[in-house]
């Protein structure tokens, strides 16, 4: 998946020219930015009439996409967004940038062929938290992002859950909401606790509250018994925890207002969603257990289809139910943010092309954008280790590559040692997956058949979800 790094420089320069004008001028440059971000694909010559569409969109780290897909899979049309740069207090405006984005890619679908969209469903980053007010429909206060780590909630968190449970790590949803809890001292008998993909579905269908059990599982539903646990159930937070349906379910049909403003149908399903890498598996249609998706985008995420569930908080292993088998797996805080930090794509693609992949580096590194790991390991205080760095950058570059390679190695490795079916292939979906090298490089280092997805994208994903919910 591409993505932009953006750090607190940049934020601060936009923030600080922007405050020089006027909010005229400040629209005028926002949409020119708007119109800046979109990529789109159309493919308007083979639409049959009266045939029924499915939009599924995926909100990742540092953008969002779109695909409209029919019921045999085709993709009739898809494009991306950037986030826009909306600055509250010299701070990135996550809630207003991902609305905006929201409606941009409604928006960015072909007019001709929105009154045929049968259902929408959306994938969103994992563990990504947004506490809301049910009466006003207002956030209560800025979103906990998916690799924020909360760690003085976390020995009250391990003081209730099982030991080694999925919540039980600095990042899970779960310490976010004990963290917020702890810390707000307004009243919170209204609140409610909603996921990125819940929150962004709500301003679809406007029933506040309604989750999905791969979204939900770092709160503590347990998607086997299908309920939350009476461990978390006894907390005083518990009136927070919104209801839960299957991935793919029908929740309502789109609110008349969004429908009147972009043209859809009024009996247009929205549907329950899922999270990032699930969207990503699911796209990918690994359907036989030992089959798994490493999912290459601003982190990197893996899946493996397995008989059996694993999870131990420990190494950040979870497992999310997929009808009558397991997904099996954990996201690493290394990924394409780390290269993007330090190449652009052009020099990325122009080193890769020197790299002999079947040669091993010599190098050593744990390439992180900032401090802290989820999986393999579950350290909030882990430090990036980049250096030392050779003076040849396709050396750099090759050392980099190779050493993602080994944690993707290492995570696959520890699934097979809690017990979780042994990975025969592995599938390659996100914007890592285009480069060559790279999976040859993983191919050497992992001992398995790697390939790219045919499908890599979340968004087409998360549209099979929108074809479920339709039925």
């Amino acid at each position: 998946m591409a993505t932009t790094i953006l750090n607190t420089s940049l934020f601060l320069v936009h923030f600080n020219s922007w405050r020089k004008l006027s909010s005229r001028m400040m629209e005028s440059d926002v949409s020119r930015k708007r119109r800046r971000f979109i990529s789109a694909k159309y493919k308007g010559d083979d639409f049959e009439s009266g045939k029924k569409l499915y939009l599924g969109m995926d909100f990742g780290t540092s953008g969002a996409r779109y695909a409209l897909i029919d019921n045999e899979g085709s993709i009739h049309a898809e494009g991306k967004r950037e986030y826009p740069l909306y600055m509250r207090e010299e701070k990135m405006d996550w809630i207003q940038s991902w609305k905006d984005t929201l409606f941009l890619l409604l928006d960015d679908v072909p007019a001709s062929l929105r009154p045929a969209v049968a259902s929408v469903a959306i994938d969103g980053t994992s563990a990504t938290t947004i506490i809301m007010d049910s009466t006003s429909g207002r956030p209560l206060s800025r979103p906990f992002l998916y690799n924020e780590s909360c760690p003085s909630a976390l020995p009250l968190v391990k003081s209730i859950a099982p030991a080694k449970h999925t919540v039980c790590s600095g990042s899970s949803t779960l310490c976010k909401l004990v963290s917020w809890w702890n810390s707000y001292d307004s009243s919170k008998e209204s609140a409610v606790l909603l996921h990125q993909a819940d929150w962004l579905l709500w301003l679809l269908h406007g029933k506040l509250g309604v989750s999905d059990y791969n979204n939900a599982l770092k709160v503590g539903y347990d998607p086997e018994t299908d309920s939350y646990p009476s461990w978390l159930l006894s907390q005083p937070y518990s009136h927070l925890l919104p209801s839960v349906q299957a991935p793919g379910t029908k929740i309502g049909c789109i609110k008349e207002d969004i429908r009147t403003q972009f043209g859809y149908p009024k009996d247009c399903v929205i549907c329950t969603g899922t999270t990032d890498s699930i969207a990503a598996f699911l796209a990918a249609r690994a359907t036989q257990p030992g089959k798994a998706v490493t999912s290459l985008g601003s982190t990197l995420a893996i899946k493996l289809l397995s008989t059996r569930r694993v999870e131990d908080a420990r190494f950040g292993v979870y497992s999310h139910r997929l009808d009558d088998k397991w997904l099996v797996g954990g996201a690493s805080n290394t990924g394409g943010a780390v290269l993007r930090q330090l190449f652009t794509d052009e020099q990325l693609a122009k080193l890769s092309e020197q790299i002999n992949p079947l040669e091993a580096s010599p190098l050593d590194y744990y390439p992180l954008q900032a401090v802290g790991e989820r999986f393999p390991v579950a350290d909030p205080n882990m430090e990036p280790r980049l250096h030392p760095r050779p003076e040849n950058d396709v050396e750099y570059l090759h050392g980099i590559l190779e050493s993602i390679a080994s944690i993707e190695a290492k995570g696959y490795k520890l699934l097979k040692d809690l017990g979780a079916t042994p990975v025969e292939e592995v599938i390659t979906s996100g914007g890592g997956s285009k480069n060559e090298k790279w999976i040859k490089i993983r191919e050497r280092v992992l001992g398995l058949p790697v390939c790219r997805a045919d499908q890599t994208e979340a968004a087409y994903g998360a549209a099979l979800l929108a074809i479920k919910g339709s039925s």
